[in-house]
């Protein structure tokens, strides 16, 4: 697609690449570290290192079409706005609501997690993870309702002391490597490794940042390419080397472990690294927490200020403005979302499923709306056409978990049907003029940032 006005590739950002490399590492480097290699050793046993290698692969086509896209259209809108450039306003409304309500579950999800940790930090606390949970949420909301944000240099320093932890703990387990610990390797059978995929979606959610990145690089169509495949590089090493130390070091073990990052430390430095491994989550939990209510908040005024939303939610969306309407929504949805957990008694792992069902759900909308808007035949477009091929088989192993992605589409299309028709009624046609309720959901798709995961 040539000659689009919203095409540019103008410089005028201050990133390079290994500045650019580091916040997109920060950007997919998330909570999903701290308990999905458990998680998905449960589900697949030894076999979940294939599913971990599968989604490092998928990260190359995955990462390289949004780099293309952003490279091409360097917009802070992301998915939304391609969305909007390839498909209309309906396409990046859905888009905006998938991201919106996945905050809830993921929310209460990193929650859960930090529990985990701080149940396995002090022995006998397990009755003590619940109130931590809800501390650490209610901490994060009332940070967001005062107008507090961690600035991206702390988030950067939050991302660096993360790969640090993993790091630290792989190697100090190395001495405790038991290779008979990865057999029998599959012992839930082949298709298990498919259930595990469809969880670490979570840890590798983010890649689409990289296009919203585009536009604060000093060179995009050069710079961003390189960042790009550095991040993944980087990224996969960090995640292969935490899974294969979970499953070769806790063996069986590790499908029961709720806080694997502690006990791998625990084995190399001793008792009091749990309670390191859980200040470390805190620290972590907190600023995805912190990140994904405020972004999502304003991605909220954002959407009803272009009519996708309750127009009274768009209060507070302005520059330097707290959108407190947006966040009590938010928080009331993530508060209920973590009470049903608690009540009911399941754990993180179906609110991960949850979550990632929106993910793979909005990377189909980008990448086949990357298929359309970048020159056929090139890099970018093969890496979105590899890539769409991998996220249809993702969509497909997503189960009964891919029905709430869909009531949300459909919600949103209903919503925009329902608003569209009552500002019809209300309008008074004027000549020479379309009546029309207020600004347009195209004037500007709304910006999605992803810190979840």
């Amino acid at each position: 697609m040539t000659g689009d006005p919203s095409e540019t590739t103008a410089p005028g950002g201050r990133l390079g690449v290994f500045q650019g490399m580091a916040l997109c590492v920060g950007a997919v480097l998330g909570t999903g570290v701290i308990a999905l290699p458990a998680l998905a050793a449960e589900a697949a046993g030894p076999a979940s290192l294939l599913a971990w290698l599968a989604l490092v692969l998928l990260s190359a086509p995955l990462a390289g079409a949004f780099a293309a896209l952003g490279a091409r259209y360097p917009d802070g809108g992301g998915v939304s706005t391609y969305a909007r450039l390839a498909f209309g306003e309906r396409a990046a409304a859905v888009v905006g609501w998938c991201f919106f309500l996945a905050v809830p579950p993921g929310a209460t999800a990193a929650a859960l997690f930090f529990g985990d940790y701080v149940a396995a930090a002090w022995a006998g606390a397990g009755g003590y993870a619940a109130w931590a949970a809800l501390a650490l949420m209610v901490l994060a909301i009332a940070a967001n309702v005062v107008g507090l944000r961690l600035t991206g240099r702390l988030q950067l320093v939050l991302a660096v002391l993360l790969a640090v932890l993993v790091l630290a703990s792989v190697l100090l387990s190395l001495p405790d490597v038991r290779w008979a610990n990865l057999h029998p390797f599959a012992p839930h059978g082949w298709s298990a490794i498919g259930s595990a995929a469809t969880l670490l979606v979570w840890s590798f959610a983010g890649w689409e940042a990289i296009s919203q990145l585009a536009g604060e690089f000093r060179r995009p169509a050069r710079d961003l390419p390189r960042a790009t495949a550095g991040a993944v590089l980087v990224v996969g090493l960090l995640y292969l080397s935490v899974a294969f130390a979970v499953v070769a070091v806790l063996g069986a073990g590790a499908a029961d472990s709720a806080a694997p990052l502690g006990e791998l430390l625990a084995r190399g430095l001793g008792g009091p690294a749990q309670p390191l491994a859980a200040f470390a989550a805190l620290l972590l939990t907190f600023g995805v927490l912190n990140t994904y209510l405020a972004s999502a908040a304003q991605l909220g005024a954002a959407l009803a200020r272009d009519g996708a939303l309750p127009a009274g939610l768009s209060r507070g969306g302005g520059a330097g403005q707290v959108p407190r309407r947006s966040l009590a929504v938010l928080a009331g949805l993530a508060l209920l979302s973590l009470a049903v957990a608690l009540g009911v008694g399941f754990g993180p792992r179906p609110l991960v499923l949850l979550t990632t069902g929106m993910f793979v759900t909005v990377y189909a909308v980008g990448v086949a709306a990357a298929l359309r808007l970048l020159p056929r035949g090139g890099a970018g477009w093969w890496a979105a056409l590899v890539s769409l091929v991998a996220v249809l088989a993702l969509l497909s192993l997503t189960g009964r978990y891919l029905l709430w992605p869909l009531a949300v589409a459909a919600a949103a299309l209903g919503y925009l049907r329902w608003a569209g028709r009552r500002r019809g009624r209300r309008s008074v046609p004027v000549a020479g003029a379309v009546a029309c309720g207020g600004r347009s959901a195209g004037g500007r798709a709304p910006g999605t940032d992803r810190e979840l995961a």
